[in-house]
């Protein structure tokens, strides 16, 4: 049991350093010994739904129970339940990085487990997230206005999707504030028909009108990107009709397809029409770190706010989205609460930042620490390089895949993302079939997971190179196993529709 030292007549003490130091060292050797053999597993797990019920029991414990058990219980019952994002076969939706150094400082700040939500409940919680915040908006070369040193700055959300929520409700109630609080079914949001599924939820939060909230088709001939000429159309026609156009969020690395919004020509249509301008590059803003692909960016200096996920690719452990904001005012004055049991002298003389306003809940994590590490143990160059070799396997990748006739690359690959589809024949269903059984053949031999989007009502596989431990080995293997189901799938195929076309063809006979 955790609390070996309990006298018979002794209080329950939850909390010993000794113990700590057992177990956390038994702990470490578990998650170490699960790196060396992860890629035993297979990495879509393979359980059906309501599996743990039948076999954990239906009552918390009365008693302790001894660490080596529940450490063979994770062994037996929670592994096989896990999918497993740190594979180097995992290629499905965006990677989750992990690593040593985000694994360390996540274990310091549960060692240390502050509720930082004020400067003066943990003051190195608040001033670290600050300086970490600025030193990553350096490396992404970001305008000044987002750094601490002028009315903006950055802070750490748990996700992209609560980034997007805190920076749409600054700008409806600032521009409520402006024209009154009883003109909310006048206000017009944008975005492409590529935008994070995210946007809709944080408008529907916010009280968005559904009839209000514009969606921009894109095609090829754009990239997958905002076209601006429909989108300043799209604004001219709203305010014709009596409608305040006040929102827009765009996308450096859309979820399908990667795709880059123009944000230096849709940057300057929000700044003609005194719009709030939200870039979102959750994905894709780690990779311009480096020089060669932070002409991405260009355009962003018109952005009212910027997000990037550093747990997505930058090595961090979830959860650490960094969130920056040219005037912060906006988020205070939208989110902020001070009721007297939180009331200080140093938040009242407004000495300090209080992150508290800068997000939806009142409590937060320690999260810099992570990021902070992560930044010190590898460097930035190091980070650069460990970029472009993801960028160097999806290239390889794609070479892969146009080797071979049967497939083809639907779209331009970006970052480390391809988006490639089996050609179907003439009379196929377009492949909609075809590559989804394809998908769930793949994924269920456990080798490999990869997902799948629909662009220009196609249905594409995806492809996203990512994971921290993924080598060009993980890549050609992963292709030899698509490619051999690709052909089990042709022959079922091309079976299932000979057995079709005899069975009809006996049923007109036998009429």
């Amino acid at each position: 049991m955790l609390n070996g030292n309990m006298g018979e007549n002794e209080p329950f003490k939850p909390m010993d350093s000794e113990q700590l130091r057992e177990y956390g060292h038994k702990m470490v050797d578990f998650i170490a010994d699960y790196y060396k053999s992860i890629e035993k597993f297979p990495v879509l797990s393979q359980v059906q739904p309501y599996y743990l019920k039948d076999l954990l029991p239906d009552a918390a414990p009365d008693q302790p129970e001894k660490f080596q058990d529940v450490l063979d219980d994770i062994t037996k019952k929670i592994i096989p339940g896990v999918t497993h994002w740190q594979s180097p076969n995992f290629f499905g939706y965006y990677p989750g990085n992990s690593s040593i150094a985000g694994f360390l400082g996540e274990m310091i700040c549960s060692g240390l487990n502050v509720i930082g939500f004020s400067w003066i409940t943990s003051p190195a919680s608040t001033e670290l997230e600050v300086i970490v915040l600025d030193w990553l908006a350096k490396l992404l070369n970001l305008p000044d206005q987002f750094l601490s040193s002028g009315h903006g700055g950055g802070v750490i959300q748990g996700t992209a999707s609560e980034a997007i929520l805190v920076v749409l409700l600054a700008a409806r109630d600032k521009i409520l504030g402006r024209i009154g609080r009883n003109s909310l079914d006048k206000l017009v949001v944008y975005s492409s028909d590529q935008v994070h599924a995210a946007f809709k939820k944080a408008c529907q939060i916010a009280g968005i009108y559904t009839e209000n909230f514009r969606v921009l088709k894109t095609d090829a001939s754009s990239g997958y990107g905002i076209d601006p000429k429909k989108f300043d159309q799209a604004i001219h026609d709203d305010m014709e009709a009596g409608l305040i156009p006040f929102f827009l969020c765009s996308t450096v690395g859309t979820t399908s397809s990667a795709s880059v919004d123009p944000l230096v020509e849709i940057g300057q249509i929000t700044e003609e029409n005194d719009m709030w301008f939200h870039v979102d590059a959750a994905y894709a803003g780690s990779a311009c770190i480096c020089p060669e692909y932070r002409h991405y960016l260009d355009g962003v200096e018109y952005a009212d706010s910027f997000c990037m996920n550093a747990h997505k690719w930058l090595l961090t452990n979830f959860d650490c989205s960094a969130l920056w904001v040219k005037d912060s005012s906006a988020l205070v004055n939208s989110l902020s609460t001070n009721p007297e049991f939180l009331k200080n002298k140093m938040s009242e003389q407004k000495k300090v930042v209080d992150f508290k306003d800068w997000q939806i809940p009142l409590g937060r994590r320690f999260r810099s620490l992570k990021l902070w590490m992560v930044l010190r143990l590898y460097g930035a160059e190091n980070l650069r390089e460990y970029i472009r070799n993801h960028i160097k396997l999806a290239n390889l990748f794609e070479q892969l895949v146009r080797s071979d006739s049967r497939f083809e690359i639907v779209c331009p690959t970006l970052f480390s993302l391809v988006c490639f589809r089996f050609l179907p024949s003439n009379d196929d269903n377009d492949g909609y079939e075809l590559n989804s059984m394809l998908l769930d053949a793949v994924n269920s031999t456990g080798q490999l997971f990869f997902t799948h989007t629909i662009i220009s009502d196609k249905y594409i596989l995806r492809f996203a190179v990512g994971a921290a431990l993924t080598e060009e080995r993980h890549v050609r293997e992963s292709w030899k196993v698509i490619q051999n189901q690709a052909t089990i799938i042709s022959r079922q195929h091309i079976l299932s529709k000979t057995n079709m076309k005899s069975k009809c063809e006996g049923m007109i006979a036998n009429e």
